[in-house]
Order: structure tokens, then sequence, then C-alpha cells
């Protein structure tokens, strides 16, 4: 099991309390989120994929699923 963070989704009511605190404080905040995650499979064909998508958007792309569900068919 991982635990992977990224940016939170947040609702507009969220939103507008991040950016009051913002202002109070001068800086700007990030809100970043934890999931439980396993690492998923890739044929490698998908694998291809996915590295040719991180070459063209210059990022780091991880396969995951929720930990606790049931394993890929590959």
């Amino acid at each position: 099991m991982t635990m992977l963070s990224s940016l939170s989704k947040l609702s507009s009511e969220q939103l507008q309390e991040i950016r009051e605190l913002e202002r109070e404080v001068g800086k700007t905040l990030l809100s970043y989120s934890s999931y439980d995650v396993v690492t998923d499979n890739l044929s490698e064909e998908e694998l291809g994929k996915v590295r040719e998508l991180e070459r063209r958007l210059g990022t780091a792309l991880v396969a995951v699923r929720e930990s606790g569900s049931s394993t890929s068919s590959r």
C-alpha cells in the first residue's frame, strides 16, 4: 500500500475560506489530500502509452487502484 498525495478537490465554499486566509496572512496556500492506493500493473503496450504521455506532458504518471479493490486481471 502506498500513500499518495495530490492537490485537493475543494468546494467553492472551501476555496473561498482558503482565499480569505491567504489574504489575511499574505501567503499562497496549497491544499493537499492523501489517498491509500496500491500501484497497479500495466501491459507493455499500456506502459508505452503512459511513457509517451509522460514525455509529452513533462510529468510522471503512476498507475494505481484504491487500496482494498481487487487486482487487475493482467
